[in-house]
């Protein structure tokens, strides 16, 4: 079972999607499969592009290489996911010339409006689940930004003036 996300409802002062905060980009996720553990959790973050990979590997198929995801079947074995490090990327569109991209880890999510150009996000989800503080230009911060944004690069393809 998975589900899209929600509107903004008022939180933040916003009233609907598209944006890159963790209430507007996560959504429940629910995999059951014959010979899996029920009622387990993880915090590790996934994406729905890993859900084709997943379900080919619990059918016994091989799934083409040329996907972007990768199966959760590590996950669905090993909920703590010892060595899971695959982040979760967002995308998102924004005044008609922004677009943000953001990569979220367990601990931290780091978001880039126009590639840092038109500002940055850092929370700290382990401190700030709501993500009220943005940390980006705090400098103790300054090496997981730089850490986040280089993991993010890779993951920026479409941009703003190509349009």
């Amino acid at each position: 079972f998975w589900s899209d996300h929600g509107y903004f409802l008022g939180e933040k002062g916003l009233w609907y999607k598209r944006k890159a905060f963790e209430r507007s980009a996560r959504m429940p996720l629910i995999i059951a499969a014959p010979g899996l553990r029920q009622g387990k959790h993880t915090s590790k973050p996934v994406e729905l592009l890993d859900l084709y990979p997943t379900l080919a590997d619990l059918c016994g198929l091989k799934p083409p290489a040329n996907l972007e995801g990768q199966s959760l079947r590590p996950l669905l074995t090993d909920p703590a996911g010892k060595d899971w490090t695959k982040p979760a990327v967002t995308q998102v569109w924004h005044n008609k010339k922004s677009w943000g991209y953001s990569i979220r880890n367990e601990r931290y999510r780091y978001t880039e409006w126009l590639e840092g150009k038109a500002g940055r996000e850092l929370y700290d989800h382990s401190t700030d689940p709501n993500e009220v503080t943005n940390l980006a230009d705090i400098p103790q911060h300054a090496k997981t930004v730089a850490e986040l944004s280089t993991q993010l690069k890779p993951f920026v393809r479409l941009k703003p003036h190509k349009r």
